[in-house]
């Protein structure tokens, strides 16, 4: 008989959490999905509930969570600031509880367990640009701290959880990625000048618009994430998954204005807060650990995800 592996995403419902759940299908994998539907949307997996090899729980992560599992992606967490800084008592909960509660399931059930951490845990670098080995520069007061420090605790838990009780652990550090299925109102800069081009305002442009990112199409991260599980046991990360590729959130806005055929103008606003001035991915680790790099350039990416906001936009203003 096939062995068919027993997968569990938290956190399914999500943005990635939904690509990666309709991937992880693909190869022939039963699915569990658990979300508490706090930024996870039903629509995002609506079209998988068919797939008899697939099953959605309302779960929150920060409650213990008693299955039967090969492998888990922690997912859970609100990703975005607007989400996170909601309520951030939650948030870290989420991250640090959720992780316990987690590797106790991997502990239990010998599952091999990634977590999806990310590159907010190099808070605003200060050197670019990012590699594993640097230990950040996080501010532990600032209203960015609840996602910052709950992510890097969760990964202080995930390499104790290994060293004390040999858990199976996969770290993988997201950098910015973007696509359809990205929550409309969640601040972050792709969705926000997306939606506001399409609605013909202005586009805000946080400080002098010179500060950078690096954008990762959502199909090139799911795959960096399969392919993390699928190591060997030696390999644990963390490992940088993102687009190396720097652009300055003006050019960003540009691109944007030229594919919507938008007339929005740009304007200005105050930096916020801890923002960092520069993200960009160190993945010479991902290339050779997991011959990963990414493949959609930035304009390939955004017309599927313009396509998407443009019925959620249609869809708001009724």
């Amino acid at each position: 008989m096939h062995y068919v592996p027993r997968i569990l995403v938290t956190g399914g419902a999500g943005f990635i959490g939904s690509f990666l759940c309709e991937r992880l299908l693909d190869t022939g994998a039963e699915v569990l999905c658990v979300d508490n539907f706090f930024t996870g949307r039903r629509t995002n997996v609506a079209h998988l509930l068919d797939n008899p090899r697939f099953e959605v729980m309302r779960h929150d992560v920060t409650v213990p969570l008693f299955v039967e599992v090969d492998q888990i992606y922690n997912l859970a967490c609100p990703a975005s600031p607007v989400h996170y800084q909601f309520d951030p008592v939650q948030t870290t909960k989420t991250s640090v509880h959720g992780a316990i509660n987690m590797l106790g399931l991997a502990k239990r059930t010998r599952a091999k367990i990634l977590q999806a951490s990310t590159s907010e845990v190099y808070g605003d670098p200060e050197i670019h640009p990012q590699t594993e080995e640097y230990w950040g520069n996080v501010n532990p007061l600032g209203p960015r701290a609840c996602y910052d420090e709950g992510k890097r605790c969760a990964e202080t838990l995930f390499f104790d959880y290994h060293r004390q009780h040999q858990v199976k652990i996969k770290v993988a550090r997201i950098f910015n990625t973007y696509g359809p299925r990205m929550h409309p109102n969640d601040g972050r800069v792709v969705s926000n000048f997306i939606v506001q081009a399409l609605k013909g305002e202005d586009i805000t442009l946080y400080g002098d618009g010179e500060q950078t990112r690096s954008f990762c199409f959502v199909s090139d991260l799911v795959d960096g994430l399969i392919r993390l599980m699928n190591t060997g046991d030696e390999v644990t990360g963390p490992i940088n998954l993102g687009n190396p590729g720097e652009f300055t959130i003006r050019q960003l806005a540009e691109k944007i204005i030229e594919l919507t055929g938008a007339r929005s103008k740009l304007v200005h606003l105050p930096l916020p807060q801890d923002d960092p001035r520069q993200r960009q991915p160190d993945i010479t680790r991902a290339r050779q650990t997991l011959d990963w790099a990414p493949t959609v350039p930035l304009e390939d990416g955004l017309k599927p995800t313009i396509a998407y906001f443009e019925k959620e936009v249609q869809a708001m203003l009724g």
